[in-house]
Order: C-alpha cells, then sequence, then structure tokens
C-alpha cells in the first residue's frame, strides 16, 4: 500500500478497535483484516453519493459478515454520510444507537441491507443485482448500469443459503454482482480446517462464476481484480487473503480478535506496530480530509449522472407508482362479481392464481415460486420468465432454494420499490423464517405464498402437512399472516398485501377446493378489520365461533346444525389476527365479548388462539403431527368435522 492509501485504512482499523474497545463488545479483526480492500473499492471504483444515499445509479456495498459491522460505520463516517457522526461510532452498540452490533437497514443512510444470520448478505446481494438487471431491462441501460458488491466471510460461505444464492446468481449470469470474501481462515472456534476443507475455486466455478485469488493486503493486486470485475461476464468472487486482525502482534491472525475487544495493552502494541501516533477516535486532518474528499468527488460524479438522465428518471416514477390503479380495479370486481354468481367450491391456491392473472402485467410486481409453480399457482399464462441474461420478464424460477427465494426477494424488495412474490408449501416457511423476520425487521413489502397450508393436502403425510407453522409466522412482529377463506377474501388479502408498504405478508392457501362463504360483495374490505361476522343464526346468541381459511365453511356448517338445536351463534371470519389485534378496543369487543363462550376451529396448533377464546373457550385443531390419508378423512381423525365439534359446543353449554 502506498503511505496515503495505507494510512486511510490505518483510520478504519482504529476507529474500529478503539469503537469496539469502547464498547467493550464487537468484532474487531474483520475490519482491521479488509480495510485495506475497502479503501481501494470506495477511493477508486465504488459509485455513492454521501449527500443523497439513496441515488438510484449508486453501487450497493452490502455486508454479509456483518459482525464486522465497525467497517461499514467507518467508511460511512469517514467519507461524509450525515446518517453516522463521530457521537454515533462511540455510541457503538449502545441502545438506539444506528451503530449497532450488525448493521440495520434504515432508509437513506447508507446501509443497504439488515445483516446478522451469516449468508444473508450474500442472498439480499443476487436479489439487489437482479432487481437492477430487471430495471435495467424495463428503463434502460443508460439511466440503470451499476454493481453489487458484497463483502463476505468464511462463515458467511458456510452457510447453507450461500449455496443456493450463489449457485442461482450464477445461473442467471449476474455479471454486475461481485463479492468479495475476506478470506482469513478464521471463525470463532478457530481455524477454519477445523471444519472446513473446500476448493473455493472449484466451488465458484461450479456454479458459474469467475473466481480471483489475491493477496488482500497488496494494493496492486486489489486494485487489478476490482479493475478485471468491472467487466467479467459472470458473477465474480475475488478471494481476499487477510489477516484477521492486522496489525496485532498477539492476536493478528488469531481467532480472539474475532468476537472481542484487543483489551488496552494490545491496542497500545497495534498502535506502535502501525505507526499510529493518535488518542482513540482521532482521525488527523489530513487523511479525514483525504477520505472526505473521496466522497465529495464521488457526490459530484454522481450528480452528474443524475442531472444527465433527469428527464430518464421520470419514467422510474411513473413505473414505481403504477400499481393497482383502473382498470385492473374493474377487472378485480369483475371477477368476484363472476364467482358469486357460480359460487363453485375452489381452493384457495387457485382463487390467488386468478388475482395473479389481473395483476400479471403491473411492472412493479416481480413472482416466483421454488419449484412448486403448478402446486403454488404462482405463475400464470400471463407471466414471462427470467432467463440468464434475459431479464425482460416477471417470473423467476428460483429452483428447489427455498432459504435463498426469500433472501433474494428482499434485495429485490430493498434495491428500488419492486414488490417480490414467492411460493412454496407452508410447511416450508420454516426454511424461510430468517429472511422473513428480516423483511418484517426492515418493513418491506415482500409477499409469501405459501400453500398447502393444513392437514387438507391429504397424501402427503405429516411430513408436509403443517401444524404449528401459522403460529410461529404469527409470532413475528410486523408480519401480517393471511389465511382467506374463499376467493372473496383471497383477493382482498392480496389487496391489502400489496398496499401495506411496511408491512411483509404471508398469504396461507389451500390445495383442497372449499366452499364459499361469502355469497355477496362488499364496497369495503372486510377482510382490512382483521375479523368479522361472516354469519349470525339469531339475533341473541349464546357462542361465538371464531376461523380461518378452509375451516370457516366448517364453523358455518356447524353454527347451522347448533341451530337446528335452537342453540344460536354467530361466526367470525378472521384472516388475519394481526389485523385485528389493531383494530379499536370497540371493535374488538364487539366481535369477542358478545357471548360468554367463544370457540376456535383452525386445522393448526391450538395455543395461538387461547387469547381470544380465554381460559374458559374451546380450541379445535391438532397439536400432535397429521397423517397420511384423504384429506376428509384426516379431518374427521382428528375430530374436526361437524358432528364432534357440535357435540363438544353442547356438552360445554
Amino acid at each position: 500500500m502506498n503511505k496515503i492509501n495505507k494510512e486511510l485504512a490505518n483510520a478504519i482499523r482504529f476507529l474500529s478497535i478503539d469503537a469496539v474497545q469502547k464498547a467493550n463488545s464487537g468484532h474487531p479483526g474483520m475490519p482491521m483484516g479488509m480495510a485495506d480492500v475497502a479503501t481501494i473499492l470506495f477511493k477508486y471504483f465504488l459509485k455513492f453519493d454521501p449527500k443523497n444515499p439513496s441515488w438510484l445509479n449508486r453501487d450497493r456495498f452490502i455486508l454479509s459478515a456483518g459482525h464486522g459491522s465497525m467497517l461499514l460505520y467507518s467508511l460511512l463516517y469517514l467519507t461524509g454520510y450525515k446518517s453516522i457522526t463521530l457521537k454515533d461510532i462511540k455510541n457503538f452498540r449502545q441502545l438506539d444507537s444506528i451503530c449497532a452490533g450488525h448493521p440495520e437497514y434504515h432508509p437513506n443512510t447508507g446501509i443497504e441491507t439488515t445483516t446478522g444470520p451469516l449468508g444473508q448478505g450474500i442472498s439480499n446481494a443476487v436479489g439487489f443485482a437482479l432487481a437492477e438487471e430487471i430495471l435495467k431491462k424495463k428503463i434502460g441501460k443508460k439511466i440503470i448500469n451499476h454493481k453489487t458488491y458484497v463483502l463476505a466471510g468464511d462463515g458467511c460461505l458456510m452457510e447453507g443459503i450461500s449455496h443456493e444464492a450463489l449457485s442461482l446468481a450464477g445461473h442467471l449470469k449476474l455479471k454486475n454482482l461481485i463479492l468479495l470474501f475476506d478470506n482469513n481462515s478464521i471463525s470463532i472456534d478457530g481455524p477454519t480446517n477445523l471444519a472446513v476443507s473446500d476448493d473455493h475455486k472449484k466451488r465458484f466455478n461450479s456454479y458459474g462464476w469467475d473466481f480471483l485469488k489475491i493477496n488482500g493486503h497488496n494494493e496492486k493486486e486489489i486494485f487489478r481484480a476490482l479493475k478485471k470485475a468491472q467487466n467479467s461476464k459472470k458473477p465474480i468472487a475475488i478471494s481476499c487473503k487477510t489477516t484477521i486482525g492486522y496489525g496485532s502482534p498477539n492476536k493478528g491472525g488469531k481467532a480472539s480478535s474475532h468476537g472481542s475487544p484487543l483489551g488496552e495493552e494490545e491496542i497500545k502494541l497495534v498502535r506502535k506496530n502501525l505507526k499510529w501516533k493518535h488518542e482513540p477516535f482521532i482521525i488527523p486532518d489530513k487523511i479525514f480530509n483525504e477520505w472526505r474528499a473521496i466522497g465529495y468527488n464521488a457526490s459530484k460524479k454522481a450528480k452528474r449522472d443524475e442531472k444527465n438522465n433527469q428527464k430518464k428518471l421520470s419514467k422510474l416514477v411513473s413505473f414505481k407508482n403504477n400499481l393497482l390503479r383502473e382498470p385492473i380495479y374493474s377487472v378485480i370486481e369483475k371477477t368476484k362479481q363472476d364467482y358469486l354468481i357460480s359460487l363453485d367450491p375452489m381452493a384457495t391456491r387457485k382463487c390467488s392464481e386468478k388475482f395473479l392473472e389481473i395483476i400479471s402485467k403491473v411492472p412493479n410486481i416481480i413472482g416466483g415460486s421454488a419449484d412448486l409453480a403448478g402446486s403454488n399457482n404462482t405463475k400464470t399464462k400471463e407471466h414471462k420468465i427470467i432467463k440468464p441474461g434475459n431479464f425482460s420478464g416477471n417470473y423467476i424460477h428460483y429452483g428447489v432454494r427455498e432459504h435463498a427465494m426469500c433472501g433474494v426477494m428482499n434485495g429485490i424488495s430493498l434495491h428500488s420499490g419492486l414488490i417480490p412474490y414467492g411460493g412454496t408449501f407452508l410447511i416450508f416457511s420454516d426454511y424461510c423464517k430468517p429472511s422473513i423476520r428480516l423483511a418484517a425487521m426492515m418493513k418491506q413489502r415482500v409477499i409469501y405464498i405459501f400453500t398447502h397450508d393444513s392437514i387438507g393436502l391429504g397424501e402427503d403425510g405429516p411430513t408436509h402437512q403443517p401444524i404449528e407453522q401459522l403460529t410461529s409466522l404469527r409470532s413475528i412482529p410486523n408480519l401480517n399472516v393471511f389465511r382467506p377463506a374463499d376467493m372473496i377474501e383471497t383477493f382482498e388479502c392480496w389487496q391489502l398485501a400489496l398496499e401495506n408498504k411496511e408491512t411483509p405478508s404471508v398469504i396461507a392457501l389451500t390445495r383442497q377446493k372449499i366452499e364459499p362463504v361469502r355469497k355477496k360483495n362488499s364496497s369495503k374490505n372486510l377482510s382490512s378489520n382483521g375479523a368479522y361476522e361472516i354469519l349470525r343464526t339469531n339475533d341473541e346468541i349464546k357462542l361465538t365461533i371464531l376461523s380461518s381459511g378452509s375451516e370457516t365453511s366448517l364453523a358455518c356448517e356447524i353454527s347451522h346444525k347448533l341451530a337446528t338445536e335452537n342453540i344460536y351463534s354467530k361466526v367470525i371470519s378472521m384472516p388475519c389476527q394481526e389485523l385485528f389485534d389493531q383494530q379499536k378496543e370497540d371493535y374488538r369487543r364487539n366481535i369477542l365479548g358478545e357471548t360468554d363462550l367463544v370457540v376456535s376451529i383452525e386445522a393448526s396448533e391450538t395455543n395461538f388462539w387461547k387469547k381470544y377464546t380465554g381460559p374458559q373457550g374451546l380450541n379445535f385443531g391438532i397439536n400432535g403431527f397429521g397423517k397420511s390419508a384423504p384429506y376428509k378423512k384426516i379431518y374427521d381423525n382428528f375430530k374436526l368435522n361437524v358432528e364432534s365439534i357440535t357435540k363438544k359446543i353442547k356438552q360445554k353449554l
């Protein structure tokens, strides 16, 4: 490294060292090891704008190895982002500091995504790169022409999600994706050879990636590799052989610099070793001004780019605002009316497909499925496939890659406001949960189509029959879990998912056909209340029956059966518990407080319903595992039928 670049890198190192030491918590080793690579990247290659962090055509820099978050915070502060101040750096890992333990997404800050679980950033980066290619095709390569850089460590590459995401990126030939591998051969337990002996070059090449190997502390090698990466015809990985804790005499190259502060005495030795004579958090003016000049020059270039494309950017505004407008609403309403004339039993996955047929031409919406398009009904005849090197379509075949699919969708959403949806079976939401949780944390409009939502899938058996999955998903903050009961509710839930800009949505759908419960349309989206009265057998009632999805028609049958014995009730369809919980107290009391006895019916784990039914209520569901059989026989086996439930209600009354 030449002297000035070495000092620029040392500024990153010592901000990171000092912040971790002051917090008495953190990971100093990775920022110390990757400071040289980051310096060359930001100084010579990265397109960014500290004055306008959301500039559309910026390069994306994603820190998948999120434990090294001080690397990112240091870079943002040094280059002049207003989002990170020196005070913030001094408050590293403290309450409400933007400099959190791992990067947490905040709009317009320079932090592109929330990372924490290792490997998530890699899948996000694939989503960013894919979104860039999609927008480039839709809007034009003169407006959209940037790169996505993702910094990943050994741990990221060990996690299974990395395999799925890297394989998909190679298949799609995402040539705008550059992975910087911090190849320091150290993890928390010690040398990575305790658990890993992969040939990284062969691994990446087998995915269809280019692969370069460099000394991550050699300026010329770093520069040449990044220069070559700009013109790669494939996604490219640059393996940067680095020393974790670079500059530390006793902890450099060791696991002891990975997850804990270096300690005051060791920091003194690092300062001496790297000839850094400045007190903690002090960056000399010459170095500080040089970093700010890097940010200033990047801003100037960004402004020129924006000015040249100002008129063309108006296309993007129109594109992003083009959602559910006329005549789409008219088609939605006509489809509802046709359904209400026929009232044919229909699986809600098929209802969802009919909705997707209507909105498939909305350019913001990008669909997909994890190799289950025909089962999830996520692909219609109107969809066009996104293929390797051809990104003009609006549907992604993710393959059997549920982990990666949901991480990629987060990246697509974060990039520029595209709305991704992806499908799999509800049982496999367990594979998706880390990404779903991060989408909820980041307030991203991502939509998950989870079909085969109960024992109603029948013969596939207990391995595929979800029991606890709805409860698990409902426990995630800021996630709406929709389980519609028929076509009208499915359309309403889809509209709610699309219109909510800050909450991801699960739409859980049936495999089996179910009887319609809404026999007439409403000018109001009744599902927006989360729960509403769908049937009442008398003015005076003794019983409230709560249900969702396929069990709502069963609840209606039970209500009618009880009425023949002069036991009157109301049925409450509850397609979304989260939305119901947000309603005013009077509304909730009107739904739940009219009768002493409240029961719930849902073919899944029952505990999450007890907050509505109370200790004196009844909960009909399944608290074991399912069985293989035709679905009607399974419902009978678990006593989820009119006769069994009616009998127990009468006994309780």
